[in-house]
């Protein structure tokens, strides 16, 4: 049997010891811990199917006499019309446990709380649905009753109210353990959190007094195999009143609807592993209770809970609301990654985008310009680094031996690769005069020019629970050898040499984006500043994306004048959700620094605008605000528009903002133009990061034609600005359904006859349309 790809499991009661516990089917173990009791129930008919053999301790009826007889023949008719009308409602079952019902035993009524879950058999048949079962799980009643999501909210409500006050990871992981710990009174709870291969380390701690701390220490991957991980990832609590229980088996085995034996994966009661049974007494550990922690659906760490001085069952509304703390943290700790994660793309984009710019100006040496303030060194955290560029070398922060550097680009040129990164030289190419450089992040360039990261070694101490190389102890059972888990988990130090702070994937991909510029700029600076500028700054403008909904073409078109650039862009990208995010700005300006302006600007929106669901308004709100953060000192228009596809009707809603920029205009499909105007003209950008940004939203129709322009395209000497647009929408008009390429190309050679006064940018989206094959982006006439 398997459980997931590439995962085979044991026979269930198949023996089992630390060589082969790695694939124990703990999802189908054939037993329940004996605090409460199991049934399996048909449906719609709610016959019994299979029963824990401990069925008698708690509803008064023996497992033979339950087994084929209905529901209501067993736990009394009250109590089984309420657990019928929980499974008949809509929804997921867990989602309104425990259904409270009290049983008739020996004419005294127990109150009892009733776990439903369905547990999936087989994977049906082609048309079929897979079968299911009612699994009912009985605990004994304890705690407030009755049992509601107001009250588990107002145990921990305090606890919310702190955890949304911290200011750091750490102080949500403190705050948690404590609460916790308070909550469901457990001699030590733990935060417990994973790193990339799995291996755990206590952050958090919260313990009775005069326990030893446990705080600090790491525990190997091994310790929680892969199919116990993926377990926590679907059913978030797991309770183990008593390590020393006797399971109570399933009666009969194997569930006879389906031959197999029940998945317990959703089950509260589901019996343990006895090899994780064994390592609990091994630690002293008399009960134990853990709450996974989620990130994107997958595990992040957990809240552990021990108890030591005996048993510690604590009651369903209990566990719920430590559960409830657990999904909380979970929140604040996506929210905190997420946060973190965005203003540090900002910055780097920023300076990704400074970098770029900066880099059109000839009358610095580029190694120089890269090397200024802001650095390299910004870009991506490193101890030194090292450039060779256009003939010119420099260095910044720590210094290498001579040699090094070119001997260590010449070895990363050899591998044929855009980005090359180790972080232990040492062990990658142990012939390489590295010096202290332990890891390094090398961008190889055309003829032997490069830029070169380097690391120094960081030499790690890591506190064990335990040996992490001596995981097992050998015990003698009978005329046989069984390995066991280890019983020492005294604090055991490692230290961790050879190796540099790694390169994440986010910098790999950011240094990636950079080597692409760099050779733009190398090329560039071969020819006169003007072309090297306006080859920057055209492969700033990327291809539009190609759908199947609509057709999409970009224009760029400089102006005709000698030694300068301009601030004019577009931008056209998909967003996960496939809605499409148009953009038109113009910093203002013509010179190299308006098209540096230009370049953070579009950099730093698309971070923004990319997967932000907030509309249009919110990306100008944030991108003022970065504008006056960042100190980027630009003054802009941008309209930021975005489409959201009607499958249905082939058009599109329309949501726009504007900062300034000439309104956009539309082309019905009956050939009447119309421009968008917006309730409040909106500020620039650059000048007020409080100013407010008003949203708009308009229907467009299958086979409307949107236009966005810059001023370029309708301002003149002798021409005020209405005047131009109402003569851009009278060209429009005349050109009827003429593919958008060809639209573009109209509306330039008519109102730019005589060339350009200034930088022109423009798009033109045709909704619904008969798709043509795509001449592409152009830019120039």
């Amino acid at each position: 049997m398997t459980d997931g790809p590439g995962l085979e499991l044991l026979p269930p009661g198949a023996p089992v010891d630390l060589t082969n516990c790695e694939r124990e089917p703990i999802h189908v173990p054939g037993s329940i811990q004996p605090r409460g009791v199991l049934l399996a129930v048909s449906e719609p008919d709610l016959v019994v199917q299979q029963v824990s053999e401990n069925l008698a301790d708690l509803v008064g009826v023996e497992p033979g006499d339950a087994l084929g007889r209905r529901l209501p023949d067993v736990l009394g008719v009250g109590a089984a019309e309420a657990v019928a009308r929980s499974a008949s409602a809509f929804g997921d079952l867990r989602e309104r446990n425990p259904v409270e019902v009290t049983l008739d035993v020996g004419g005294s009524p127990v109150p009892v709380d009733a776990l439903l879950h369905r547990a999936v058999a087989g994977t049906g048949t082609e048309g079929t649905p897979p079968a299911s079962t009612l699994v009912v799980e009985l605990e004994p009643a304890r705690g407030p009753r009755p049992f509601s999501f107001p009250n588990t909210y107002q145990a921990v409500r305090g606890t919310v109210g702190e955890l949304n006050r911290a200011s750091s990871l750490q102080e949500l992981y403190d705050i948690t353990a404590r609460a916790v710990r308070q909550l469901t009174g457990f001699d030590r709870v733990m935060v417990y959190r994973y790193d990339a291969d799995h291996n755990g380390e206590v952050v958090a701690e919260a313990a009775a007094p005069g326990l030893n701390s446990f705080l600090g220490l790491h525990y190997p991957a091994s310790d929680i195999p892969a199919q116990a991980r993926a377990l926590y990832e679907k059913n978030w609590i797991r309770l183990i009143s008593d390590v020393d229980y006797v399971p109570a088996r399933l009666q009969p085995l194997a569930l006879p609807s389906t031959g197999q034996p029940l998945d317990l994966t959703y089950s509260a009661l589901r019996s343990v592993s006895p090899i994780h049974v064994e390592y609990l007494q091994n630690m002293g550990v008399r009960a134990s209770m853990s709450i996974s922690l989620l990130r994107e659906d997958r595990l992040w760490g957990l809240i552990a809970c021990h108890h030591y001085t005996g048993p510690h069952a604590p009651p369903y509304a209990t566990r719920a609301a430590a559960e409830f703390l657990g999904s909380t943290l979970s929140l604040r700790l996506v929210d905190r990654a997420e946060e973190d994660e965005v203003h540090r793309a900002l910055r780097v984009r920023s300076t990704l985008a400074w970098l770029t710019a900066a880099a059109l100006d000839e009358d610095r040496p580029l190694a120089e310009t890269l090397l200024g303030s802001p650095s390299l060194l910004d870009l991506l955290p490193a101890d030194g680094v090292v450039v060779d560029l256009h003939g010119h070398t420099g260095s910044r922060g720590a210094t290498l031996p001579a040699g090094a550097a070119d001997a260590i680009a010449a070895w990363a040129a050899a591998r044929g690769e855009d980005v090359v990164a180790t972080d232990s030289l040492p062990l990658t190419a142990p012939d390489l005069p590295a010096g202290p450089a332990c890891g390094v992040l090398v961008l190889p360039l055309p003829e032997g020019q490069y830029v070169l990261w380097h690391r120094a070694e960081a030499v790690r101490t890591v506190d064990w629970g335990g040996d992490p190389h001596n995981k097992a102890i050998a015990a003698r059972e009978g005329d046989g050898v069984r390995l066991s888990p280890r019983k020492s988990f005294d604090r055991w130090r490692e230290t961790v040499r050879g190796r540099s702070e790694p390169w994440t994937a986010q910098q790999l991909a950011e240094v990636a984006e950079l080597r692409t510029h760099l050779l733009e700029a190398l090329y560039a600076r071969s020819r006169s500043i003007v072309r090297a500028a306006e080859t920057l700054q055209r492969s700033l403008l990327t291809e539009p994306p190609r759908r199947a909904d609509r057709e999409i073409a970009v224009r760029y078109v400089p102006a005709a004048r000698e030694a300068q650039v301009g601030g004019d862009w577009y931008d056209v990208f998909d967003q996960p959700d496939g809605s499409t995010v148009l953009v038109i700005g113009d910093v203002v300006g013509h010179d190299t620094a308006a098209a540096a302006a230009m370049a953070q600007l579009r950099g730093v929106l698309r971070g923004i605008a990319y997967d932000n669901a907030e509309g249009p308004a919110a990306v100008l709100r944030r991108l003022d605000g970065a504008i006056d953060g960042l100190g980027l000192r630009a003054l802009a228009t941008v309209l930021v528009g975005r489409l959201v596809p009607d499958p249905v009707s082939a058009g599109a809603r329309l949501t726009w903002a504007s900062a300034g920029h000439l309104p956009p205009l539309v082309a019905g499909p009956d050939g009447a133009v119309r421009a968008l105007s917006a309730p409040r003209a909106g500020l620039l950008l650059g000048v007020d990061p409080s100013a407010v940004r008003v949203e708009s939203e308009t229907v467009l129709e299958a086979g409307s034609t949107l236009l966005l322009y810059t001023d370029g395209l309708v301002e003149r000497r002798d021409q005020a600005f209405d005047d131009g647009v109402e003569r851009l929408a009278g060209e429009l008009a005349t050109l009827g359904e003429q593919p958008v390429e060809e639209v573009c190309d109209a509306v330039l050679a008519r109102l730019l006859a005589d060339g350009a006064d200034d930088d022109v940018a423009l798009v033109a989206v045709r909704l619904g349309a008969s798709l043509r094959p795509s001449a592409g982006r152009r830019t120039g006439r």
